[in-house]
């Protein structure tokens, strides 16, 4: 695998307005075509979507995505719908017609402690069906950390995990779960890369209620100036120096962010910074951020 091979391309922008940097909104669909043509001619080969990414996966399927491979979300099964199994069949047939696929590469969980309620022996022998039909190349999770990992994995198996790494927010490396997935044989894609872009902005335009985080970002910002690098270098090289991880999902808003990002991603980490451990894990997830 070359290096740019190992990023993957997210669509959440494509369909949604999303992350705490983004100025521009939902990117306009004749730059997501050129974001596509410019991905695929720089060998990524992977797309991350979900249901709940708005327009994102009929989008895609619009501009034409039969040779990447789509990896895909359910969202939440609720009581309404009765039968899991017809649930789940049917989810997986429509994203497949709204991407314009004939398989999907990937399907995961997009609330994957649902495998937890009363229904979850269901609902997992409702993933597996879909993967026994050969709509489904591979079922797995996607979680918000490793403690996710510790209450699923040891009743289920999946093929593909989806979850939060970078330089900040490293504990799907140092729980060792990202060693024992890959061990295992579980693809792993990480998420989160530039933490919404919060790790790449300036201090002066970084939201003022993250300033209750100060030692983090006089570390991160010494640390920069120490290495020379600049923070996209810096979180890309992170993610893509580590032997286990299989994909990094990144989103952009233009073919010029991809073109820095592929250009970033190449080269070396000398060391990492010195972050003092989180006691307050709501900086390192963002859907705690609105409660700050």
């Amino acid at each position: 695998m070359n290096f740019n091979n190992k990023l993957a391309l997210g669509s959440v922008q494509f369909g949604l307005v999303y992350g705490v940097a983004n100025p521009h909104g939902k990117v306009a669909s004749v730059e997501v075509k050129k974001i596509l043509q410019y991905a695929k001619i720089h060998g990524l080969d992977t797309l991350d979507t979900a249901v709940e990414y708005g327009e994102s996966e009929s989008l895609l399927g619009r501009l034409g995505i039969h040779t990447w491979k789509a990896v895909t979300k359910l969202p939440a099964w609720t009581n309404d719908h009765l039968d899991i199994n017809k649930w789940v069949q049917e989810e997986t047939l429509k994203s497949i017609a709204r991407l314009g696929v004939s398989q999907l590469h990937g399907l995961l969980l997009h609330r994957p402690r649902q495998l937890l309620e009363s229904f979850g022996g269901r609902l997992y022998e409702a993933l597996q069906a879909v993967k026994e039909q050969g709509l489904v190349s591979k079922i797995g999770i996607s979680v918000y950390g490793p403690e996710e990992l510790d209450l699923l994995l040891d009743q289920y198996s999946v093929d593909l995990v989806q979850a939060p790494l970078n330089i900040l927010d490293r504990r799907l490396v140092e729980s060792g779960w990202s060693k024992r997935l890959h061990a295992a044989g579980v693809e792993i894609h990480t998420r989160s890369t530039f933490l919404q872009g919060l790790l790449l902005m300036p201090s002066h335009q970084r939201p003022v209620k993250f300033s209750h985080w100060a030692d983090v970002w006089n570390e991160w910002h010494r640390w920069l100036a120490e290495t020379g690098l600049n923070p996209l270098q810096a979180c890309l090289r992170y993610a893509n120096g580590l032997p286990d991880i299989d994909r990094i999902v990144v989103g952009v808003d233009s073919v010029d962010q991809l073109d820095e990002i592929i250009n970033a991603t190449n080269g070396v980490l000398p060391s990492l910074p010195a972050f003092a451990p989180l006691q307050d894990k709501r900086l390192i997830n963002p859907a705690s951020w609105s409660q700050i």
